[in-house]
């Protein structure tokens, strides 16, 4: 078979992903397997691949991959989310290039151009994700406002509606105005910010005396129903019962007491805007003040905004400052540093808004969830388990969850009003269903479908993919069918932290609402990759790498390795393309060493030589103590560390020490016992190492032998654990460490390794004597002579306490050699007295860190036993 004498990444990688597909591989139904499920966390159908995406992909397709190989009947269920806000604002912007408002569009006009954008854009993705590898089920690729998707949703609301969890109610709510829609507390990203603060004088009515505010939003003067005062604010005892006016609309407002007003906070004199702020709306309940809206949709001011009337709430806030300063009641402006929330989708700056919205009651639903994760028999595993922490702060301080949002794209709420007050509506999956309901609460036996009208929001995105490890399995709609049986609950969830309440919790508390049962066992939570100056990746930034152009120049399996090479779960990876070269370059390694194995020729007559078979036997001693390493590392989700104790296997044992050792002489051909056991052994290496480099392991497998579609790598047996011969891999150590001394004299004294020396040994260790031949032949030795007493006129080095001596006589020019160790002797001598000079100098030992001291005796250490070696090997020169 002609083997490319280069490995060639995008031909192959295409070649092997189309043949995988084609044998169909990737897909799963239910047998007499054990199952190993994992449901991909759906990307946003928006979405195109990132760094994020492709780590936390290609983690897991490690699993599923080893899986495979551990025999279960693996299932990776692909999908995408319909991600409501990000899509619709990307159909908005497309409308608004051909000149379309979305408000110039009914419900089902607009949902036909998101299924139209949908279709041509959407999933982009997922083609992507093949190209790092990636060994989903296509097969059962889903969507969340599939059919079957969206009637699982819209089940799930009338059944906790019916249950009494999700109520509608008015309440404060955060208002994201550029994608004006409601969000839930979540989505909203609190951050520090510099702005101002700025002191109002307010007048008090019939008097000249003022009072003094303090607030950094000018701009919502228009909506203040009351001033605030402590009733034990001593200060304020003349402002009882009086009445202030509201500068600019020179509205009359009373003046309240309140112990909510923090005595040492700002002046003491609180504003209350009940409509724009969560606090004050609780001062006016309790106060039965008045609430005013000042705000539209889109945050500009309205018609109590008065002259600012269509002016944005920033531009408003500057020319309020202006107008309160030129009527002289702006007192001061300080620079002031605070906490503001901010769109997690869109980055706008949330505005607090009174509204009417779903919410779902989430006290007694989160309990099943918490034991699941925290209790005594907890049966789901945060990895690292850091995380609990993070999952107990949320999970105990959880509030309402705002479910409805103002979007079009999304499952409608499938509430139906046939009146005007706030109750006159039902629940039903179904608008014929929705009718007998709204006649029978009514007694109105002639109400019609066109007599009602459904909700006009749509369900929070989360509402839909809360479900997915059972909606993708049909559990809902059908929760006694035969594959959610079998593949739920699923073995292992990967996604990052940053939605471990967002999506993994929710997961958690629908799964125990609807199966009783936990919707997987692990939760594996990756880190976020950063660039090498640890800030995180991003578009805007411009650090964020075009993740098929590293495939393209890297090569998938490179990639994959670059990723996981330095990314241990839950920690942020430091991204840097040299990884990828790395893992490229390792690749590479790996082609060699198969080129170099069908370079040599087979004879079935040779007998295998001794230093060939104690090697295999030290090899596969070492691959079993590797493997025991590789299934812990397995079984603490530590990927990064599985990787690297299969890159060191392979590159420095198998690639550096034992083809080294069984690599027949230049023209020579290779025993058979040998080469079949090197080849057996070189397969194994790929069964483990294919999980992380699926396309070259599988290329490289198929070269070394004629296979049928059934004894595919992806579908071949993980190697079996047997008895470990602990002694042969300490034996091989040593033996290692005698090689590199020969070498080491080898190279330092120019003899030539095709020149074969004289070595003799005085074995103080009495070590085994098993890889004699492997050191003969490594070190090129003529024999090795076992002595007792040092031989004259040699060489030297010491293992341990063995001594080593190789013969100079013809070697090397002896009077070079004289001059060169005195000069070195010298140069250590004056060394050592600088060291010891330090360490005599007792105002340095008082006062020097130990560990100080401790690096200096050990330089004291090394050089003395340098010396001593010098000082032997002139001795045997002279």
């Amino acid at each position: 078979m002609d083997i490319p004498s280069k490995y060639d990444a995008n031909s192959v990688e295409s070649k092997w992903y189309d043949y995988w597909m084609k044998n169909n591989y990737f897909h799963s139904t239910p047998d007499e397997r054990e199952p190993y499920t994992i449901v991909i966390p759906p990307p946003n159908v928006t979405g195109v691949l990132h760094m994020g995406h492709m780590l936390n992909n290609t983690i897991q397709d490690v699993l599923v991959r080893r899986a495979r190989l551990l025999g279960k009947n693996a299932c990776w269920v692909p999908g995408t989310d319909h991600a409501s806000i990000a899509t619709e604002a990307k159909v908005v912007a497309k409308l608004k290039e051909q000149g379309i408002d979305k408000n110039d569009l009914t419900r089902d006009e607009f949902l036909a151009h998101a299924w139209e954008w949908t279709e041509e854009y959407g999933g982009v993705i997922l083609e992507q994700l093949k190209k790092l590898g990636c060994s989903c089920d296509w097969d059962r690729t889903k969507f969340t406002m599939d059919d079957d998707m969206s009637e699982a949703v819209i089940k799930v609301f009338v059944d906790l509606h019916n249950k009494g969890l999700i109520y509608r109610g008015y309440r404060m709510v955060n208002w994201d105005p550029e994608a004006q829609t409601t969000l839930s507390d979540e989505e909203v990203i609190h951050e520090e910010r510099q702005g101002n603060l700025y002191y109002i004088n307010y007048k008090i009515e019939g008097s000249d005396d003022t009072l003094t505010i303090a607030t950094t939003r000018p701009e919502t003067i228009f909506g203040d129903t009351a001033i605030c005062i402590n009733p034990n604010d001593e200060r304020f005892t003349h402002l009882k019962g009086k009445k202030a006016i509201v500068p600019i609309s020179n509205r009359v407002v009373p003046i309240i007491e309140d112990e909510y007003v923090d005595l040492e906070f700002g002046t003491g004199c609180l504003k209350v805007t009940p409509a724009h702020d969560e606090n004050d709306k609780n001062l006016g309940d309790k106060h039965n003040l008045e609430v005013i809206d000042i705000f539209n949709a889109n945050a500009t001011l309205n018609s109590f905004g008065l002259q600012f009337e269509g002016q944005d709430r920033f531009e408003a806030r500057k020319n309020v400052a202006k107008e309160l300063e030129a009527l002289g009641i702006l007192v001061k402006t300080e620079v002031h540093v605070n906490k503001v929330g901010t769109s997690e989708r869109t980055k706008a700056v949330i505005e607090p808004r009174l509204s009417d919205q779903w919410f779902l009651k989430m006290e007694d639903l989160v309990k099943p969830a918490i034991e699941a994760v925290l209790g005594e028999d907890a049966v789901i595993k945060l990895f690292p388990k850091k995380f609990e922490n993070t999952y107990r702060h949320w999970m105990e301080n959880i509030r309402d969850w705002n479910i409805s949002r103002q979007l079009l794209w999304g499952q409608q709420i499938p509430a139906y009003f046939y009146g005007d007050g706030k109750e006159d509506f039902v629940v039903a999956e179904t608008i014929e269903k929705a009718v007998t309901l709204a006649q029978e609460k009514t007694g109105k036996a002639d109400l019609k479908a066109e007599d009602l009208k459904q909700d006009t929001d749509a369900l929070d995105t989360w509402f839909s993919s809360w479900l997915w490890p059972m909606s993708v399995f049909d559990g809902i709609s059908n929760p006694e069918n035969e594959e959610i049986k079998y593949y739920y609950p699923t073995n292992d969830l990967v996604t990052g932290p940053d939605i471990l309440f967002f999506w993994v919790a929710r997961m958690i508390i629908a799964g125990y609402e609807y199966k009783d049962e936990r919707p997987f066992n692990n939760v594996y939570l990756t880190g976020l990759v950063r660039d090498k100056q640890r800030r995180k990746m991003s578009k805007s930034l411009g650090n964020s790498p075009d993740a098929l152009k590293l495939i393209e120049d890297y090569s998938a399996d490179g990639v994959r390795v670059g990723l996981l090479l330095s990314s241990a779960a839950g920690n942020d990876l430091m991204f840097d393309e040299a990884l990828c070269q790395q893992g490229k370059g390792f690749g590479n390694k790996i082609w060699n060493a198969f080129n170099l194995t069908n370079l040599w020729d087979v004879s079935e007559t040779i007998e295998q030589p001794q230093s060939s078979k104690i090697a295999l036997e030290w090899y596969e001693a070492k691959f079993q103590d590797a493997l025991v390493e590789i299934e812990d590392h397995f079984s603490k989700y530590r990927l990064s560390d599985a990787l690297m104790s299969i890159y060191k296997l392979i590159y420095d044992d198998f690639c550096g020490w034992l083809l080294e050792i069984v690599k027949p002489a230049y023209q020579q051909p290779i025993d058979a016992t040998t080469y079949n056991s090197v080849m057996a052994r070189f397969e194994d290496n790929l069964k483990i190492l294919h999980p992380f480099m699926p396309f070259l392991t599988e290329d490289i497998w198929q070269y070394i032998a004629e296979r049928t579609p059934e004894e595919a790598l992806i579908v071949a047996k993980w190697p079996e654990a047997k008895a470990i011969n602990k002694d042969l891999i300490t034996q091989f150590e040593f033996a290692s460490e005698v090689i590199s001394g020969i070498r080491t004299v080898r190279k330092e004294k120019n003899i030539a390794f095709k020149d074969a020396i004289g070595f003799s040994v005085i074995n103080n260790e009495n070590a085994n004597t098993a890889f004699d031949a492997v050191i003969s032949k490594l070190g090129n030795l003529e024999a090795i002579d076992y002595v007792t007493e040092p031989v004259e006129g040699a060489l030297t080095f010491r293992v341990k306490s063995n001594e080593y001596f190789i013969p100079m006589e013809g070697a090397i020019d002896v009077e070079a050699e004289i001059v060169k160790l005195t000069e070195e002797l010298k140069y250590t001598e004056g060394f050592l007295k600088s060291v010891q000079k330090k360490l005599s100098n007792e105002r340095f030992v008082a006062g020097a860190p130990e560990q100080v001291i401790a690096n200096e005796r050990k330089k004291e250490a090394d050089a003395l036993a340098k010396i001593e070696t010098i000082t032997s090997s002139l001795a045997s020169l002279k």
